[in-house]
């Protein structure tokens, strides 16, 4: 079953839902509440390497991605982040979620963004029960035109579906979760999988 927008409201009240800051209630729409964009995010240097062999060991994968990926950057709405077309860069939400052990979220992008090129994540859109932190947005221009992003702008949305009872291993628990409580923009952690 998916929560709409009244059930959304009561588990935030409850605090059964928990996002940070508290969303106000124009946010919530139907069966979603939007997101917004934080201020950080990690590109790519194309310059360094020609390739990644996926299928090397994990440790070479790990050291080829610390060759490629920035760290954390800022920007601001004064000094916006200009997404090229064919571009793929890591961001996140700005608001924190921690997603109770019974209830798994959806995360999609807006249509009217989608619309103009605009993918929010790449495959990575389930968000586990039992998840906490801000969601890592894998942002690619698939449009002709370059997008101006700015801090704070609703970049996605979320929805819930309710599971017919608690999991047994929530992802806070699992050994091999590598993203636990994650804050800001986490790079890929494939070494450690």
């Amino acid at each position: 079953m998916r929560l709409c927008d009244k059930d959304i409201e009561e588990w935030l009240k409850r605090k059964e839902l928990i996002i940070t800051p508290y969303p106000d209630k124009s946010l919530i729409n139907g069966v979603t509440i939007d997101i917004h964009l934080s201020n950080k995010f990690r590109f790519f240097y194309d310059h360094t390497k020609a390739c990644i062999d996926l299928s090397n060991s994990k440790k070479s994968i790990a050291l080829a991605l610390s060759e490629v990926m920035s760290e954390e950057i800022f920007f601001s709405k004064e000094k916006p982040l200009f997404l090229q077309p064919g571009s793929l860069i890591l961001s996140s939400t700005f608001e924190y979620i921690k997603i109770p052990n019974n209830l798994v979220g959806w995360l999609d992008g807006r249509s009217s963004l989608a619309r103009l090129g605009l993918m929010i994540h790449a495959t990575a859109h389930r968000i586990d029960p039992g998840w906490e932190g801000n969601i890592v947005l894998e942002i690619f221009n698939a449009g002709k035109l370059t997008l101006v992003l700015r801090p704070n702008m609703k970049i996605a949305a979320l929805s819930f579906e309710v599971l017919t009872q608690s999991v047994l291993r929530p992802y806070y628990s699992r050994h091999e979760s590598k993203y636990k409580s994650q804050n800001g923009v986490v790079p890929s952690r494939i070494d450690e999988e």
